[in-house]
């Protein structure tokens, strides 16, 4: 490309590439100028309720199939982490590449096309970026000569870069319902049980070892007022089935909330700058990338944050 650019006698290399990173780098300032007025009008009250309003519907199957299958596509994405550029591993490589991340909701869509239109073009149908580099190319061009300047490439470059941060950006979505759910569960067990419950496996566990209690009492030979009191004190083990049919109900319950989370949980994290923070990581990925012409970099923590959770709820129920 730069070859294709310097083609006009008199402008280096070194002249093109400079003008390039200025006009990128100018793009990203103003992206990322941006980013306050964004979150304050998608993500506050009242703006998180328009945002999230459109997840009655099919979201509310998707965002639960989407929570089960989480685990499964951050252990792919781990494999891959750990297998790349492993001599004799590239299928396995191959094979974690290919796990989809989940079903795209109309929040997660909703909230890609905002940050395409409002975030990266400014509120216009055409790339943004486009013209900046033009405006940094002609400047160093005006210097030799008013031949026009051949932008196009940057247009098939920016694209799939863009794409694929877009779509990590969604998984984050999936990921901060899941985080969502562990801290609303943990809330739950404190104040309803006056236990340490951090997801829906937890609760599961409470509400188990209550409905077996109260099945007992009920089936007292004494009477139930007396099986309350010696099942108190010698409370029974629920049984497999009951543990597992009450923690199959709540995980459902739950995961039916997560497509709504957003409502409580958006306004939530742009009050203490987690969107704003998330936004500027995607914006200087995205400008790294596009100034060496790699692959996408922009890889949030959010879904690993969400398995650790999951996993500490696997372990303290099985503790308790």
């Amino acid at each position: 490309m730069l070859h294709t650019l310097s083609s006009v006698p008199n402008v280096s290399e070194t002249e093109i590439e400079h003008a390039i990173h200025s006009g990128i780098a100018r793009y990203f300032d103003d992206c990322r100028a941006r980013v306050p007025a964004f979150v304050d009008r998608h993500f506050h009250y009242p703006g998180a309720i328009e945002t999230n309003r459109i997840a009655l519907g099919w979201d509310m199957l998707r965002a639960p199939i989407n929570l089960l299958w989480a685990p499964v596509y951050a252990l792919a994405c781990l494999v891959r982490v750990l297998v790349r550029h492993r001599r004799g591993l590239e299928w396995l490589h191959d094979w974690a590449d290919r796990v989809p991340a989940g079903f795209t909701t109309r929040v997660q869509q909703h909230i890609s096309d905002l940050i395409l239109t409002d975030l990266l073009n400014d509120g216009r149908a055409d790339p943004l970026l486009e013209d900046y580099v033009i405006d940094a190319l002609e400047a160093a061009y005006s210097r030799h000569a008013g031949e026009p300047v051949d932008h196009r490439r940057f247009t098939t470059l920016m694209e799939p870069l863009v794409a694929d941060a877009l779509n990590q950006y969604r998984i984050t979505r999936t990921a901060s319902a899941d985080i969502t759910n562990s801290i609303s569960c943990t809330v739950l067990g404190a104040f309803a049980f006056q236990k340490f419950t951090p997801g829906g496996i937890g609760i599961g566990v409470v509400l188990a070892s209550m409905l077996a209690k109260f099945m007992a009492a009920r089936d007292f030979i004494l009477g139930e007022t007396i099986g309350e009191w010696y099942y108190s004190w010698f409370p029974p083990e629920p049984s497999l089935a009951t543990t597992a049919g009450v923690m199959v109900a709540v995980m459902a319950a739950l995961a039916a909330l997560a497509a709504l989370s957003g409502v409580i949980s958006d306004p939530i994290q742009a009050a203490v700058g987690i969107h704003r923070r998330r936004l500027n990581q995607l914006l200087d990925h995205l400008e790294r990338d596009v100034k060496i012409r790699t692959q996408s970099s922009f890889h949030p923590k959010d879904p690993y944050v969400a398995r650790i959770l999951d996993m500490f709820d696997v372990i303290r129920s099985g503790l308790s």
